[in-house]
């Protein structure tokens, strides 16, 4: 049994105007989720799973024949994994959200895993910490990294966060948030509900989980599917929602971990040039070696 890291980057990327998921960041060119796979790895996992788009493949494949110390697997994140009963609106074009990726996975893990967002950079002390607690958790049990939402938002844009509250170590609660901003004067607010505080925690989908994880997602994800719209085409099955859905029905007890890692992402192409001096820094200072 093998603990695995688990990548969704089947993403669109509209944001981003592209797909930012294969796009090369690094100072050798290197894409972002290279820098979560090589600290994952030597944090101590010894399988990688990338779910994407098929079309993603051939590029994924040619930068896995550096990988050592892991086994390699993919899973696709698209429509034929939709149950039978649920008829896709021709006009569709999203994906069905984080939940349905996670799921997509479900016949390639066959231990404790962690899930990660494709275009984001965790910290090599945020893998240690999830590693340790992954081999450690119980059935009924998850776990997660949480970050500063000060240190998760976009000047570029609005973003999409899980804001979490935090009880004696563990989650009580994630709420989505999908159109949070920050102003000139620092000040963070989401357009429906004001404010935020820029302490608050919020989730960037560093998850660990157990295998029972795809029972529960199954059964979500087709009753967010039986109530969907007739005709719905953006509307997706997001992870922070369904693990609040757990919490609240008592059936997950999540904890939450703490880490001094820096968290950075893409979500604008204008975030790209901030994001690749942060990497060369990091290479220059000896902390990834010149080459990934």
């Amino acid at each position: 049994m093998k603990t695995t890291l688990v990548i969704m980057a089947a993403g669109l990327g509209s944001r981003y105007g592209g797909n930012k998921q294969v796009d090369g960041i690094g100072p050798n060119g290197e894409i972002l989720m290279q820098y979560s796979i090589y600290d994952a790895i030597r944090a101590g996992f010894d399988k990688v799973v990338f779910i994407i788009k098929p079309e993603h493949r051939p590029v994924i494949e040619n930068f896995c024949k550096n990988i050592k110390g892991a086994e390699i697997a993919f899973a696709y994140q698209d429509y034929s994994s939709v149950p039978a009963f649920y008829k896709i609106p021709a006009e569709r074009t999203k994906p069905f959200g984080t939940t349905h990726a996670v799921l997509c996975a479900k016949d390639v893990v066959d231990g404790p895993f962690a899930v990660i967002n494709a275009d984001d950079y965790y910290g090599s002390e945020a893998f240690d910490e999830l590693y340790h607690k992954l081999n450690a958790l119980k059935s009924g049990e998850a776990t997660m990294v949480a970050y500063k939402l000060k240190n998760t938002v976009s000047r570029n844009g609005s973003v999409s966060r899980g804001v979490c509250k935090v009880s004696d170590g563990k989650l009580s609660t994630v709420k989505e948030h999908y159109d949070i901003t920050i102003d000139e004067n620092d000040v963070i607010s989401d357009k429906v509900e004001g404010v935020l505080a820029s302490d608050s925690l919020v989730s960037m989908n560093l998850w660990g989980f157990l295998p029972e994880f795809f029972d529960f997602a199954k059964d979500y994800f087709e009753s967010f599917l039986k109530e969907l719209p007739e005709g719905e085409l953006k509307k997706e099955c997001a992870l922070p929602t369904m693990v609040d859905t757990l919490i609240q029905a008592g059936e997950l007890e999540v904890s939450v971990l703490s880490t001094d890692s820096v968290w950075f992402g893409v979500t604008y192409k204008e975030d790209k040039a901030l994001v690749a001096g942060e990497l060369k820094k990091m290479h220059d200072e000896g902390k990834y070696p010149e080459k990934l």
